[in-house]
Formats: structure tokens, sequence, C-alpha cells
């Protein structure tokens, strides 16, 4: 009983041991072998790690020393879940990592360990605040917090007068400890140093390895990667590595356990609400806004370069809708003047040999009730002998309602209009266009004047504004208007109607209108004597072509936007490939790839929101100097609107490539880029 008491005891004493913080199990890694060099055949496989085998408790100061390529710096890639190994098991308290998703690998970076470089990798475009931040943008932190964080850090490592300072006006001690830092930012219990004093003169080493030294003695996990012997001793264990292999190992120290920081099962117990928690969608956008304008901002006059292509798209666009919408707009106005929206229905129907027909105003009445008419004029025409003083001459005559002038689209050009009580009244009054003016009067105002129409005194109350010929043998400027109701009992003698001129509202609905106004008129005449002209037709057509020319301008512009596009991808490629360290540290402090994708994507849509934007602008000003010298432009707030989506589309669309291809890099080869 007792020795089996005693072996109970002896397992629950070894079943409360919690496992190492780190543990390796035959670690291998090899490059090679799976690509295909220029002769096709596959690459050699070479053996870079064979078999590393070491467990690393929390709270450990550990070196690990070796001779360039002796495989030590791919060992703290693997250690810091920047690489995975080729075989073997690693296992972070207790968990073996191979299962854990890419998201699950960026938050352990991210919480659990804090990396210090030789060359001290830090964000070139940002403060030394901003890289000591960088950490906790990945993790959420509020912003207030984060930058109060980040400038205590700095002012407990002496840099608390270099805050703004950028990298490139920092001594290489100085970067050192904004690295160092930075792997504090977010707890840092686990700091990954790979050769923090081999690009450092011998104060500014001995400085970084006091401060590895300070970390150690505080509690946290401090993993030393160098090739010097001296500063390995510094730590309280050495691990030497020879060709891949663990060669020596001088143990474990007895006191690790009792100063150690962090409480790797709590940690890995937070890991699932921790992958989850991460800045809000407002602060992420926000925080890569900001960043991107910074990158932009310093190569801006590269930038300035691919904004010229959008802002010329999108400039172009809105000119030619403009000037396309306003030729439309005068095309049609000018053909108004000729009767735009208008319809006939004239007597007689499509057989020559069928019944004449007669048009009458109760005609019109019947068709102004049609959906769609805005008005049915009775028309009558004829020819009579006007004369004033000792000048005669023979013209048309057209006896019209007060609708005329705008059935017609016809104003005086001085004097006034007959009214409805001049109709009621039948009076004697007339309307004369120019030629008629000129004819009778010359140069003199005929207004108030009177002339004999057939010999039947009528007074001039108007001169209609000048027309022109609308056709070769027509000049609509020739003739004498006269209210219907006289023309039609005083002059021609009959109320019979030569046609109905017919106004409607939409154009197109000009076919159903003429198909009812078809159909209303058979049905009241019992028989189809009449015919209807669908002039509003042949407006429509016209304004459909030019409808088309205006989509055509749009194309030939959109093609400046297409070319801005290509613009901005080849302006994001480069930048991928110009700040591939940058993002090596990115994802090496914690970043997701969809934290790199937006990162990228943000800068390309930012570039085409201010290329659009300012676009948007130029386009408005050359369309009003356009308006201002005389050319017909109208500006369409669809097409503005169109125009300004299309460029942040272009950014997105083209963007896109080189977002994706920046989010897929290895963080190792990023990180040993130039």
């Amino acid at each position: 009983m007792v020795i089996a008491s005693a072996g109970s005891a002896r397992a629950a004493s070894a079943a409360a041991v919690p496992p190492p913080l780190i543990e390796l199990r035959d670690i291998r890694k090899s490059y090679g072998g799976t690509t295909r060099g220029p002769d096709g055949q596959p690459t050699p496989v070479v053996d870079v790690l064979r078999g590393i085998s070491v467990s690393i408790d929390s709270g450990e100061f550990v070196a690990i020393v070796g001779a360039s390529g002796s495989g030590k710096s791919t060992l703290m890639h693997i250690l810091g879940c920047l690489d995975r190994p080729t075989s073997g098991q690693y296992r972070f308290a207790g968990q073996d990592i191979a299962g854990f998703s890419a998201d699950e690998l960026a938050w352990l970076r991210r919480e659990a360990f804090g990396f210090v470089f030789q060359g001290y990798h830090l964000i070139a475009t940002e403060s030394a605040r901003e890289n000591v931040e960088v950490p906790a943008i990945y993790s959420g932190m509020p912003v207030a917090e984060r930058e109060q964080r980040a400038a205590a850090l700095l002012e407990r490592l002496g840099l608390g007068d270099r805050l703004d300072h950028r990298p490139s006006q920092l001594s290489g001690g100085q970067q050192q400890r904004v690295s160092i830092s930075r792997a504090l930012m977010n707890g840092g219990h686990i700091v990954l140093a790979d050769e923090p004093t081999g690009a450092l003169d011998s104060n500014s080493g001995a400085e970084v390895m006091r401060l590895l030294e300070e970390l150690a003695a505080t509690g946290h996990t401090v993993i030393l990667i160098t090739h010097d012997r001296d500063v390995a001793a510094r730590a309280h264990r050495t691990i030497e590595v020879r060709d891949g292999q663990v060669v020596a190992d001088s143990g474990k120290s007895a006191a690790a356990g009792s100063r150690a920081s962090l409480d790797a099962a709590a940690l890995i117990g937070s890991m699932a609400a921790g992958v989850e928690r991460t800045a809000s969608f407002a602060a992420d956008t926000r925080e890569a806004l900001r960043a991107a304008w910074r990158v932009l901002w310093v190569n801006r006059s590269r930038t300035l370069l691919t904004l010229l292509g959008i802002i010329i798209g999108v400039a172009s666009v809105i000119v030619m809708m403009a000037i396309g919408a306003g030729t439309e707009r005068q095309v049609v106005e000018k053909m108004a003047s000729f009767g735009t929206n208008r319809m006939y229905v004239t007597p007689g129907g499509d057989n020559p040999r069928g019944p004449g027909g007669t048009l009458s105003e109760a005609d019109a009445d019947i068709v102004r009730e049609v959906p769609n008419v805005a008005a049915a004029m009775p028309f009558l025409e004829g020819s009579v002998t006007v004369r004033h003083a000792n000048v005669d001459t023979q013209v048309p005559l057209w006896a019209v309602t007060d609708e005329a002038s705008r059935v017609l689209n016809w104003k005086p050009a001085r004097g006034i209009f007959f009214s409805a009580k001049d109709e009621h009244q039948l009076a004697t009054v007339v309307l004369i266009g120019k030629r008629v003016r000129e004819k009778l009067f010359g140069d003199a105002n005929p207004i108030g004047d009177y002339v004999l129409v057939n010999n039947v005194p009528f007074q001039v109350i108007g001169e209609l504004d000048e027309k022109g010929a609308t056709s070769g043998d027509a000049d609509d400027d020739n003739v004498i208007l006269m209210p219907f109701s006289t023309g039609s009992r005083r002059i021609v003698g009959t109320t019979n109607l030569s046609w109905i001129s017919i106004l409607i509202d939409r154009l197109d609905l000009a076919d159903d209108t003429a198909r009812q106004i078809t159909q209303t008129l058979e049905t009241a005449h019992h028989v189809r004597d009449f015919q209807v002209y669908n002039r509003a037709a042949s407006v429509r057509a016209q304004t459909e072509t030019q409808d088309t020319l205006t989509l055509m301008l749009g194309l030939i512009a959109a093609i400046s936007l297409l070319v801005g596009g290509i613009g901005v991808m080849n302006i994001m490629l480069m930048t991928v490939r110009e700040r591939t360290r940058e993002i090596g540290i990115r994802i090496a402090t914690g970043a997701r790839q969809r934290d790199i994708l937006r990162q990228f994507l943000t800068e390309a849509t930012l570039v085409s929101g201010v290329g659009g934007g300012v676009g948007v602008a130029c386009g408005l000003l050359i369309g009003a100097a356009l308006i201002a010298a005389g050319v017909p432009a109208i500006f369409s707030v669809r097409a503005i609107i169109g125009a300004f989506g299309c460029a942040l589309l272009t950014g997105l669309v083209f963007g896109f490539m080189p977002a994706r291809q920046a989010a897929r890099l290895d963080p190792v080869v990023a990180l040993a880029s130039e």
C-alpha cells in the first residue's frame, strides 16, 4: 500500500508539472527539390536543420550560438512561427503548432513573441512611436492606449525625445532600442533577438545587451541568436548549433521558472478569443488610410504621375458626357422650333380609292382625351392676299387656336399672341412672319398697324420669331396666323380641318400614343378615313442617335480611366516590390494576410479616390470654362458619380492583384529582401 501510494504521488506530481514553453522534437528543414532549374531538373535538396530537439522553459535566457550557415537563423524563424519545419514537431505550451491556422500563428506572433533583428527592420515611413505601435494595431488596442504605451516604452529606453523621429534620423543603437520597444509593445513575453549587436558599435552593443539582461531578469523569455561567444556568455544557457544540429547545451537555469512572466497555458487558453479580437472596421480602415497616405506622400512625385491617369480619365468622362448632353439639348431645342414631340392627323385613308374623310373640331376634342396627349389643336391652312398701303402679297394662312404658341413652339419676336378671348369673339387680329413684315412694312414696326386679308381689315398684334425654311419649297417665315374661328368662318369659309396638330408629353411613348389615337378616331368615325403621322418618332430617333454618340464619347473617355487603372496596378506592383521588407516586418509583428491585403487595397483605393476627386474638380472647371466660351455643356450628377465610382472601382480591381501578392509573401523571404 505504501509503495502504491508513493507511485500515485509521483504520478500526480508529474501531471502537475506544466509542459515546456517551447519544445522541438526532431525538427528538420530542407530547401529545394520541389522546383525545377533551367535544365528542367529538380533543384538539389539542401538540409539546413537536421533533427533539432530542444526545449525551453518560460523565463529562460537562452543563447543559440553558431557560425554563419549553421542554421541558427532558420531555427529562430521556426521558433517565432515565421516558418514551418519540413518535418518534426514544434509544441508551444504543449500544443502542436502544426495544427494552428494562419490567423492563429499570427496571433501567437502578436501576443507571445517580440522580434529584435540585426538590421532593426523598422518601417522607414513611420516615426519611432508609430513603429513601436505596429503590433498593437493588429491586436486591436485603442489608439490612445497604444500611443501612451509606445511613448512610455520609448521613454523607458531613453528615447523620449525621439518619438517623432523616423529611422533615418536615428543612430543604430537608437534604432535597436526602438526595435526592442516594439518587441515589448504587446508584452513581449518571448523576445527573439537575432544578432541584436551585430550591426552596432561596442558601446551600443553593450547597451542593448544590458537591456536584454534586464528583460530576462524581469521574467521575459529571451532567446538570443548570435555567432559571438562573448555575447552568448551573457545568457544563462547556451545552445550550440553546428551544421543544422545541436552539438552542445549547457542546460537549463534552475531559477528560470520562478521568475517567468508568462503563464503559457493561460495564453493558449485565450487563443480562440484572441484570434477573433481585432480593431473595429472603422479603426482598421482609419489606420490603413493613415499609413497609405504617409507612403503616398513620401513618394508624392511618383504618386502624382499615377494620379494623372485617373484625373484625366475622370475629367474626360465628365466633360465628354457634359458636352454630349449639352449638344443633345441644343439639337432638341433647335428641332423644337420645327415641332418636337408633335404628331399630325390628316384626313384621308391609306387607300386612295377609299373614302376621302374629313376632320372637325370635334375630332380634335376626341384626340385631346388620349393619354400622353398634351394638346390637340385644329389646324386650317389656306392661301390669302395680304395688302398694306399699296403693297400686296400672296401668302399662306394658318388658322390656329391660342394653343399654337405652345404646340408649334413659336413665340412672337415682338408683340403678343392672340388669346382664347380673341378666338371666342372671332377677333380680326393677325400675327405675321418675318418675310411678310419685310414685304409689307420693310424695317418699320408693324405692331398695331392694319392689313387687309382678302379685303378684310386685320390688326397686326405680333411678329413671329424667325424660323426659316423647313424644306425646299416652304418657308415658315412667309405665313400669317389668325384665330381659328376667325379664319375658318370669315376668311376660308369652312370648318373642315386641314389637319390636327398634336403635342405629346413623352417621346418614349410616341408609338403607343399614335396607336391609341388611331383606335380612338377609328371608333368615332367607324372607318379609318384619316392618317396619323408620328413626327415625334423621328425626333426620338435623332435623340437616341445623339445618346449613342454621347455614350461613345463617354466610352472613349473611359479608356483613359482604364489606362489610369493600369497605372495604379503598376505603381502598386512597384510598391510591393519596394516594400517587401516592410511586409515581412508587419507579418512578424502579428499582421494577418487580410491585414496586409487591406493595407495595399486601401492604398490603391486612396490613389484612385484622390485622383477621382481631383478629376471631378478638373472636369467641373473645364466644363465651366467651356460653358463660358459658349460651348453647350450640361453636367450630369449621374455621370459625375459614375466617373468617380468607376475610379474607385478601378483602384480596387487593379489594386487587388498586387495586394494579394503582398499578402501571400513568405515572411522569411520578405524579411531577407533589400
